[in-house]
């Protein structure tokens, strides 16, 4: 139609943005012809951020709880079993079970009923030395690089332990 401006075809620019040469602008960044996404609302925002805090949060928390430490050498002992009070002797008896890369080491042992057992922490996590069934033996928590000790039970038999935190740390005491 005479009179009326000619409507571009898909491939010529909008009338609102000026042609380019064959060269192209002298900058053109990236993109450009992308659209930012819309600001978050405050409330939107908070959540954002009260989630990522509380993840951040929770990351820090397991982080210690699960990781191997370097700290190889025991420096003190822990609470004891309820069975028997620590004695500075017990650290130099033959009798001892180590905790280290999150296994226990022996994981099968054999004692005599009543013998005094060292438990040595070589991780950085806490663990424990406790019975599956009955209340037959409890190291307690056992910090890393700590130690502690309880004694076997005057039954003999087969008993199986865990760490209460770790529930793949498992090993047997056998007791003669």
């Amino acid at each position: 139609m005479p009179g009326t401006a000619p409507t571009p075809t898909p491939w010529e620019p909008p009338s609102s943005t000026p042609a380019r040469s064959p060269a192209g602008p002298p900058y053109a960044p990236p993109y450009s012809d992308l659209r930012r996404a819309a600001p978050m609302s405050p409330s939107s925002h908070r959540r954002r951020t009260a989630s990522l805090l509380l993840a951040a949060a929770a990351t820090l928390l397991l982080v210690p709880a699960c990781s191997s430490g370097k700290d190889n050498s025991p420096s003190a002992t822990s609470s004891p079993a309820s069975s028997s009070p620590a004695s500075p002797s017990a650290s130099t008896g033959a009798v001892r079970i180590t905790m280290k890369n999150f296994a226990f080491s022996p994981s099968t042992l054999t004692v005599k009923a009543g013998e005094k057992i060292t438990v040595v922490n070589e991780d950085s996590a806490a663990h424990t030395v406790t019975a599956t069934e009955g209340k037959a033996f409890d190291t307690g928590s056992i910090s890393g690089g700590k130690s502690g000790t309880f004694t076997a039970p005057s039954k003999a038999g087969s008993y199986p332990f865990v760490c209460t935190f770790h529930s793949n740390m498992k090993g047997t005491l056998t007791v003669r």
